[in-house]
């Protein structure tokens, strides 16, 4: 179901609703880095990230009767003010389940989108059982942060972007929570070029993808205390990693320094202000992740939205 045909569909879908991200080139990060690198800045995305991309493709998608009932989503954020803002723009009404220690902007930008959040314990509660309940309870469509085709077909909408502005990579690079993002974009970009070298990048401390891909199989691991809290997944989604292992040659990871000091990199010689998850992939570029015989790379930007607490911490150098 995941193709090319599918996320141009999508494309057109949500065309007049999502923006036409920059794609940025900086000569100061490619000579640290030792690549060409162009940046899909998804960070500059409506409500933040590319999450709006996926959260608007599958609401449009559902049908009257279902608008009608109601949507309910679980997300720590990013895909939780996604879906507030794609349902408050679709006339639908959303209840987004999200964890108690949600970052305060997220939670903030998703009430203020308009949705009703009701909370779990990261610890203690599986959050996509909380959200089912509440969909059997209330008739409600779950809309998922990434295990849904048509969620990924959204966020593959970005790479299909990147690639008609720069057609001529080498390597394509993601972040990777559940593998919503890097399944659609990976898509595209095989459709595009075969020979396309895909990777999916985690933090060391949330490598449940890694641990996947290296035994063949889903791996669940203990809630992760990274910085990156869009990988705070436990386990990479039972739709996208097949996906994955299909187009993936290698997962790579990246320190919780790795990951602070390229934030520091991007914001303070590129002036480009991202989150902990949205600099994972241009961590594994500037820090020499990628095998040889790779010159020219695209690397999504995924998101920007940082917390004050974390973005006053990381420019004072306590991070």
């Amino acid at each position: 179901m995941l193709n090319l045909q599918f996320i141009r569909e999508a494309h057109e879908r949500i065309g007049t609703h999502v923006h036409r991200t920059p794609v940025v080139t900086s000569r100061t990060f490619d000579e640290a880095a030792g690549l060409r690198v162009f940046f899909k800045c998804e960070n500059f995305q409506r409500a933040g990230a590319f999450k709006f991309r996926g959260a608007t493709n599958k609401i449009l998608s559902l049908t009257g009767d279902e608008r009608r009932r109601g949507v309910v989503a679980f997300s720590s954020g990013n895909h939780a003010q996604a879906v507030a803002l794609a349902a408050r723009e679709a006339g639908v009404r959303a209840v987004i389940v999200m964890p108690t220690d949600a970052p305060r902007s997220k939670l903030a930008a998703t009430r203020g989108y308009g949705a009703e959040v009701m909370f779990y314990d990261r610890q203690r509660d599986d959050r996509e059982l909380v959200a089912r309940e509440i969909a059997e309870r209330d008739g409600r469509v779950v809309v998922p942060p990434y295990d849904d085709y048509f969620i990924m077909a959204g966020q593959g909408t970005c790479a299909l972007e990147l690639l008609e502005d720069v057609p001529d990579l080498d390597a394509l690079l993601t972040p990777c929570g559940g593998g919503g993002l890097f399944a659609g974009a990976s898509t595209v970009a095989k459709a595009f070029n075969p020979k396309l070298r895909c990777f999916p990048v985690e933090s060391e401390l949330s490598d449940d993808t890694r641990q996947s891909f290296v035994k063949g199989a889903r791996v669940c691991i203990a809630p992760p205390p990274t910085i990156a809290d869009g990988m705070r997944t436990q386990s990479p989604g039972a739709l996208t990693f097949p996906v994955l292992r299909e187009n993936a040659e290698d997962v790579l990871t990246v320190s919780e320094g790795q990951i602070v000091e390229t934030m520091r990199f991007l914001l303070f010689r590129m002036k480009i202000l991202v989150e902990p998850t949205g600099a994972v992939a241009a961590a594994a570029a500037l820090h020499g992740k990628l095998p040889a015989g790779i010159e020219r790379v695209g690397v999504v930007l995924s998101g920007g939205n940082v917390d004050a607490d974390v973005l006053s911490s990381i420019m004072e150098e306590k991070l």
